[in-house]
């Protein structure tokens, strides 16, 4: 018999960890290839992991709560075969003596000037230093520069800083020696910079319930808070006339189910009027890096999907300017049920270059949504509800019973002026409002 190392996967871009939820089996449990032994969490998603080869757990190396790094072995199992350990993949983790000498030998000058004062000035950083999401997001909160980031050694794949790496950093910040600068008072006044806000302290009172956050609504919470600081949110509103939507759909939803069986939402119309609005509009479909604005070749529409748990998660449709209506309506079905039953990969949740988020589901008129980052716009639509309209026909203005909904646009007034971003709404507002009753589906 063989010893096989179970190791944890690539769990696709900027994920560099994971942490282990529950295993699904225990030691001395017999498996098979592609059965799920553990479950895992990343800051994107819940997911299982199988096992390649069928065999025996004999040990399991990271218990429940721990964190595992990618190509890290999470347990052993014994397979079929004669031999030693072999692993997933043919690379082990280097000795500490052959980490040891990769590691630069800093002069006194390097040292002194990693003893100076530390800024508090928030930072961006270039394309030089990779950093994951997470690792990116405690350095800006912390205001860690990127020669301090550069000065750390990360214990990650290639090198790379983890989690772990800048939190011990930020938890011996502190300690290290201070030179102390002589005072110079400056010719003219300067901007100050003020700390970072700090929360107020809750009483808690008698008869309070205490809930403690979990993992996911964590992330959420210091994602929006992210998004607040980053992006300087601007936003925009319109009313729009979905009657034609509304008898377009009624007219061809039956029939959709019956020959794709799969249920035709409001949910793929709205899509496709986003990405003709973002063709139209391309620099909608973008991201800010420091002073660089990266234009998208993609359209990716993220989906903001609320879960049974009341948490939320934002699958992604990827290249959804290739696909037609009945494209969009079964990746939407499948995206939205897998989302609700844990069933997510974690590619299935990174790359959005544009979101919306459907308020009017939880029979809301409108909204203020939150920009994802690194994105810089989102829309939420709103409940379609029947009201009076004036219409200008021919022969005069009357007033009629029509489907109407708002729209609320959120974008990053960093790189969207109101003119675009109110253009970019508008066009989203026409091809809905106009919607072609002989569409095909």
């Amino acid at each position: 018999m063989a010893e096989y190392k179970l190791l944890l996967p690539s769990m696709g871009e900027g994920v560099m960890e994971a942490t282990i939820i529950s295993w699904l089996c225990g030691e001395g449990d017999t498996v098979k290839e592609d059965d799920s032994v553990v479950e895992i969490a990343t800051d994107k998603v819940d997911s299982d992991v199988p096992t390649p080869v069928s065999g025996k757990i004999v040990k399991i190396l990271k218990q429940k709560d721990e964190v595992a790094k990618i190509g890290e072995a999470i347990a052993i199992l014994e397979v079929a075969g004669a031999g030693e350990v072999v692993a997933e993949q043919p690379q082990e983790p280097k000795s500490h003596d052959a980490v040891s000498t990769e590691i630069p030998q800093l002069s006194t000058d390097e040292i002194k000037e990693l003893e100076k004062p530390l800024t508090s000035t928030p930072q961006e950083f270039s394309g030089d230093l990779y950093l994951s999401p997470l690792v990116k997001n405690i350095a800006q909160q912390e205001n860690i520069s990127e020669t301090e980031l550069k000065s750390i050694k990360g214990s990650g794949i290639e090198g790379r800083i983890t989690k772990e790496d800048i939190l011990s950093y930020v938890s011996n910040r502190g300690k290290q020696p201070v030179q102390k600068a002589e005072t110079v008072q400056p010719a003219s006044p300067v901007p100050v910079q003020t700390a970072a806000p700090v929360a107020i302290p809750v009483t808690v009172g008698a008869g309070d319930e205490v809930i403690q956050m979990d993992r996911v609504r964590k992330i959420i919470a210091d994602a929006m808070v992210n998004s607040k600081r980053i992006s300087p949110h601007v936003t925009s509103f319109i009313e729009t006339d979905v009657t034609n939507v509304v008898k377009w759909r009624t007219k061809h939803k039956d029939l959709f189910e019956k020959r794709e069986g799969e249920k035709l939402t409001y949910m793929p119309i709205f899509v496709k009027a986003i990405v003709k609005a973002i063709q139209d509009f391309p620099m909608i479909n973008v991201s800010v890096d420091g002073d660089k604005i990266i234009k998208k070749k993609n359209i990716n529409i993220g989906m903001a999907t609320a879960l049974p748990d009341g948490n939320l998660i934002v699958p992604v449709i990827k290249n959804a300017d290739q696909l037609s209506l009945s494209g969009l309506a079964k990746a939407i079905n499948d995206l939205a049920y897998r989302a609700r039953n844990k069933k997510l990969r974690p590619e299935d949740t990174q790359g959005a270059t544009y979101t919306i988020s459907n308020v009017g589901g939880f029979g809301n008129l409108m909204g203020t949504p939150i920009i994802p980052q690194p994105q810089v716009a989102i829309l939420a639509v709103g409940a379609i509800v029947k009201k009076p309209a004036v219409l200008e026909t021919k022969d005069g203005d009357v007033i009629a019973i029509r489907s109407l909904m708002f729209m609320s646009h959120s974008y990053d007034h960093r790189v969207v002026d109101g003119s675009l971003g109110g253009m970019f709404l508008k066009h989203v507002h026409d091809y809905l409002q106009n919607w072609d009753m002989n569409t095909e589906i």
